[in-house]
């Protein structure tokens, strides 16, 4: 008779709340955040200012989807956030060979960023944290040189207009952001790289046992991470008509914060696609919060963050001994 079947229902009911509030709870938080900001601001609950929320988040999502899949695997990818400033750089330069190359050049070179990350990691046995925290400060330094520390100006056309036009009113960044979203849970979900993840996340040990080719789907992982870090700088380059070498700075630990407010532990395992989006928007709602506060500094966007990160790590720690 196995451990489960030994347990009461009360038990059982209480683990099945648990595990709910770990990784929806992000979500209700989100839904109590933004009535008690239009309560609070006139202007916030407009169709206008949804729209600057949801444009603004789309940048930090793409990096965060890729984030998501790294921390379930049970690591982390420090590098994405330079790789957001060289993705831009090089869609910017790659712009005169046609627009698509806008795309392709940055999404190619995070890919290889990334392929370079995961074998250091899962073949050569090296940390995560070692890793790309190297290739942080690589990428940047590249993106530094190749833009000779200056703006590199992005001609419009084709390529501003996937980032700044619109589909049934709704901006074409906040479609990327969704379809990103939906796609990336389908993959975590209901794929065999999905449930993978999932394994090595909790034991990598016994996934290898299992037949898991723990290998390779770390390496695609980290390809994955990084190839989404250049689609954003890509992106970016193409919202702003300019490739900028210092953009995406501290983007890489907004990821990781987003992701673990949206209920995806540290430890790996554990997480969902429906609660880092809801990590990354509480975290545009903040930065939105504050903005319409008005005489507040930006500094206080980082610390609002800060606190909401540890509240999360808290509770995170609170459920998981409890579940235990």
């Amino acid at each position: 008779m196995s451990a489960t079947t030994l347990e009461s229902p009360a038990t059982q009911r209480r683990a099945r709340i648990i595990s709910l509030i770990q990784s929806r709870g992000a979500i209700g938080v989100l839904v109590l955040a933004v009535i008690a900001a239009s309560l609070k601001f006139p202007y916030f609950a407009t169709a206008a200012n949804f729209k600057n929320i949801g444009d603004a988040a789309t940048f930090l999502a793409l990096v965060a989807i890729g984030q998501t899949f790294v921390i379930i695997l049970g690591g982390f990818d420090l590098s994405v956030g330079s790789m957001i400033g060289l993705g831009s750089v090089l869609a910017a330069y790659s712009l005169p060979y046609g627009w698509a190359f806008g795309f392709l050049v940055p999404a190619a070179v995070g890919c290889a960023v990334g392929l370079i990350d995961g074998l250091l990691i899962a073949q050569a046995g090296m940390a995560p944290f070692i890793v790309t925290l190297a290739a942080l400060l690589g990428v940047r330094g590249l993106a530094l040189v190749l833009a000779k520390n200056s703006l590199v100006i992005a001609q419009p056309g084709m390529f501003g207009l996937i980032a700044n036009g619109h589909i049934l009113g709704i901006d074409n960044l906040i479609w990327i952001m969704l379809v990103g979203f939906i796609i990336a849970a389908i993959v975590l979900n209901r794929t065999r790289f999905g449930i993978a993840i999932f394994a090595i996340g909790g034991n990598e040990e016994a996934a290898r046992m299992l037949g898991v080719p723990v290998t390779r789907i770390k390496v695609i992982t980290y390809m994955i991470s990084g190839t989404l870090a250049g689609l954003s700088g890509a992106l970016l380059a193409a919202h702003l008509s300019s490739g900028i070498s210092t953009a995406g700075q501290g983007e890489e630990l907004k990821s990781i914060a987003a992701a673990v407010i949206g209920g995806v532990l540290l430890t790996g395992g554990v997480g969902t696609m429906a609660g880092a989006l809801s990590g990354v928007l509480l975290l545009g709602l903040i930065e939105n919060v504050i903005d319409q506060i008005g005489n507040l500094s930006s500094y206080y966007q980082n610390l609002a963050s800060g606190i909401f990160l540890l509240i999360a790590v808290i509770i995170q720690t609170l459920l998981t001994r409890r579940r235990t």
